[in-house]
């Protein structure tokens, strides 16, 4: 301890008469500094694993949901008959969990897996012609680590992106009923509290864009869903300081007949990265 009653900190430097000894006091303003961040750094972490065990926990309880018995049995049986270009493969056939960046700042919801896409793959745009559009997109964005994604184990992972559905069984005709959307909701609303740091919102699609007004009508956001009006590139900054994107969703039935093109699609996801901070 030196005169000032700071610790003392032995350093020892190699010299080539051997080891000669100094000392060194190290403030005790710098001890407590320290000692905060380290705290800092403990509840970062703390809280980083809490998200990750509620995303856990809600992964389980989505992909083991029942509540739907026509999507369940809908679902079990195209997983039984399976297309023919897919014969050999096991599909999901289960309920099918969002997927992406546990720190997304856009959160981007489509309508519900595709019978042969994510109903096969278990993993959202995943194995069809609606992903086969929309990961190259994010890829050249710097929002996707890969260009394509054909299985859940072939290594993409998204950056600042959280991706899901407001539906996550494939419906008959990719027409849910109301009563499933609604089924559907309390997932939807678990998984937006799940991911505090979302700042942008973006919705493929209008049913897509309904079932999250729906959700900000329950949650008392907003007060009614008429005063948000979908459409391409639609923008509205929520009361909440989220800000809603539309885009037309990104099916073949969209991007064939050129309703909707990369470049379209692509300036809705810039538009969401400059208002997200993230360029």
């Amino acid at each position: 301890m030196d005169a000032n009653g700071n610790p003392d900190v032995e350093l020892f430097s190699p010299m080539s008469s051997g080891c000669t000894r100094r000392r060194t006091a190290l403030s005790s303003a710098n001890v407590k500094l320290l000692d905060k961040q380290s705290k800092i750094n403990q509840g970062k972490s703390t809280r980083s694993s809490k998200k990750l065990l509620v995303l856990q926990e809600l992964h389980e309880a989505i992909t083991t949901c029942e509540r739907c018995t026509r999507l369940r049995e809908y679902c079990r049986g195209i997983g039984e008959t399976r297309r023919k270009a897919y014969r050999d493969e096991v599909y999901w056939a289960r309920p099918v969990p969002g997927f992406g960046d546990p720190k997304a700042r856009i959160h981007v919801m489509g309508l519900a897996p595709g019978a042969h896409g994510a109903n096969r793959t278990g993993r959202p745009f995943t194995g069809d012609g609606s992903g086969d559009f929309m990961y190259p997109v994010l890829h050249e964005l710097g929002l996707a680590t890969k260009p394509k994604a054909v299985a859940r184990e072939d290594g993409l992972k998204l950056r600042n992106l959280w991706i899901s559905s407001v539906v996550r069984c494939a419906p008959p005709g990719d027409k849910p009923k109301p009563e499933e959307i609604r089924n559907c909701s309390g997932h939807l609303t678990a998984e937006i509290e799940a991911l505090p740091g979302v700042r942008v919102v973006v919705c493929l699609g209008k049913i897509a864009w309904d079932g999250y007004l729906a959700h900000l009508v329950a949650s008392g956001v907003i007060e009614r869903r008429s005063a948000y009006v979908f459409g391409h590139g639609a923008e509205y900054l929520l009361p909440h300081g989220v800000t809603l994107l539309g885009s037309y969703h990104p099916s073949l039935r969209n991007t064939n007949t050129g309703r909707l093109d990369r470049v379209m699609f692509a300036r809705v996801f810039v538009k969401a990265m400059e208002i997200a901070g993230l360029v």
